[in-house]
């Protein structure tokens, strides 16, 4: 790997000069042995057990957040291509969450159950809806049928300089 040797059983990543551990961390639940959760770290050597436990516990909640994302922001509908589209739909959608997660909170006394497909409910009838013509669609299918087109021609461009 990259002229970088280790030590049996230590995972090595090749554009570093040398060897670091990674850790392996097994976890299981009190009331349910028979589940075990396996984790790969990459934190530093000395990090104490206890805390290497607790970040891989907080793996649910950050996944959780991505699936309120995924369906309250539209996280995973980003029709773009580049770094750059993909930053910014990424940006609008922390700030979306965001402000979803402010809303919850200030109303968390009085509605306690809100939720993000509540606050879009809420918000739908007063937002301005764009009138969409099927010229408007088709014109922008157009454009994205022509990006594919080329992008496929790219990459056979580039398959054939390869060969």
């Amino acid at each position: 790997m990259g002229g970088v040797s280790a030590p049996a059983g230590v995972a090595v990543e090749s554009e570093e000069p040398q060897a670091r551990p990674w850790h392996l961390i097994v976890r299981r639940k009190i009331d349910a042995p028979t589940e075990i959760k396996y984790s790969l770290g990459n934190a530093p050597a000395d990090t104490p057990a206890p805390r290497l436990a607790f970040m891989q516990g907080q793996r649910y909640w950050i996944e959780q957040a991505l699936q309120q994302g995924k369906q309250d922001v539209g996280w995973g509908d980003y029709p773009v291509r580049g770094w750059r589209g993909w930053h910014h739909h990424l940006a609008l959608v922390m700030m979306a969450m965001l402000f979803l997660l402010e809303e919850r909170l200030l109303h968390q006394q009085t509605r306690p159950l809100l939720s993000g497909t509540d606050i879009r409910a809420l918000l739908n009838p007063f937002l301005p809806q764009r009138e969409t013509t099927l010229e408007e669609v088709l014109r922008q299918m157009g454009v994205r049928h022509r990006k594919r087109q080329s992008a496929i021609h790219s990459a056979h461009r580039n398959q054939q300089v390869s060969e």
